[in-house]
């Protein structure tokens, strides 16, 4: 069986050389990597990858908790981390916590006891030991989108606070003044800022928020069909409902719907979380966009600073609103707005 030493002999070049083409480092030039590819390919070579990190203390893995693999959110997310991590020489192994704090930690543990290098994680809750205990014993980790207060991690993350402030001038401006949010889990950093940045934004425009108007959500569909429909049985019920992320904003929908009730003659529609989806609703939804492909480059970049021993902080990126059809817009001006 070929080794690495055979792969440098055959293509010419040092075995450091070789080391760096196969963790995918950087610096080496095209035609380099080329030639030892080839190299690679023509005696069969297969790195060992136990071996390696015996020698080296390193699995060149990365391990990603994330809390909802079927919401589209954070599905485009693991994709950004995976093509991030691949052009950096790691590999990914995802865990999917589907907003179960005890998954959550079941996959913390998990990943650490396989001895990946670093962990990328979104929490769903705002308490965890294991990734207490991981940051007290320094293992490399960075929080992406949600984050826990207290422990000292780079968090990347978008701000949606103006998103959210451009949401309900939006609002306003149509006309709307009864509007209501389906908010997510109180444990979230997420579920809390939405609602807090919606509150701020309608007092802003001399709006209340009454309690009958936050509906408790979960950030999934069902917990959105159920804020709709106690917002519906309300003496008053409001004009527009903000959902602060996407499938809660399907869920609405469907209930809606399902009264015979239309988007947005009888109620505007708005999400957080746009994915492709909400164009072809009928009719389009209004959303905030988070960036999220850059959020999952950027994350991948801090926690991989952190394994090779570099400084790494912490990014915040901006969110920002797509305005169409459901919150009442004149159909002429929505193109194929994204």
């Amino acid at each position: 069986m070929a080794g690495i030493k055979d792969v440098a002999s055959h293509a010419g070049v040092s075995v450091a050389t070789v080391s760096r083409v196969l963790n995918g480092h950087p610096t080496v030039r095209p035609a380099t990597r080329a030639l030892v590819l080839s190299a690679v390919a023509e005696l069969g070579y297969r790195p060992n990858a136990v071996a390696r990190s015996l020698r080296t203390h390193q699995t060149r893995t990365l391990g990603l908790v994330i809390s909802d693999v079927l919401n589209p959110f954070f599905t485009e997310l693991a994709r950004a981390v995976e093509d991030a991590a691949r052009s950096r020489g790691y590999s990914v192994v995802i865990g999917n916590a589907d907003e179960r704090p005890d998954l959550q930690d079941h996959y913390v543990r998990t990943l650490l006891e396989h001895r990946i290098d670093g962990l990328l994680v979104s929490p769903t809750d705002g308490g965890s030991a294991p990734m207490l205990e991981s940051a007290r014993a320094s293992v490399p980790m960075v929080f992406v989108d949600r984050w826990i207060a207290g422990i000292d991690v780079p968090v990347v993350h978008a701000d949606g606070h103006g998103a959210v402030r451009d949401l309900v001038a939006h609002l306003h401006a149509l006309g709307h003044r009864r509007l209501a949010v389906i908010a997510g889990p109180e444990t979230t950093t997420t579920g809390n800022e939405r609602v807090a940045a919606f509150r701020a934004a309608l007092a802003a425009h001399g709006l209340p928020l009454p309690d009958a108007y936050i509906g408790k959500g979960d950030f999934q569909t069902e917990s959105g069909r159920r804020a709709t429909a106690a917002f519906l049985e309300l003496p008053e019920p409001p004009e527009a409902v903000f959902a602060t992320d996407n499938l809660m904003a399907l869920g609405a929908m469907d209930e809606l719907r399902a009264r015979g009730l239309r988007v947005p003659d009888d109620m505007a529609l708005a999400a957080f979380d746009d994915i492709p989806w909400f164009l072809h609703t009928d009719p389009p939804i209004t959303a905030i966009a988070q960036p999220t492909t850059e959020l999952g480059h950027r994350a991948v970049h801090a926690l991989t600073d952190l394994v090779e021993g570099r400084d790494a902080g912490s990014v915040t990126l901006s969110a920002r609103l797509i305005a169409r059809r459901s919150c009442g817009e004149d159909e002429r001006n929505e193109g194929n707005r994204r």
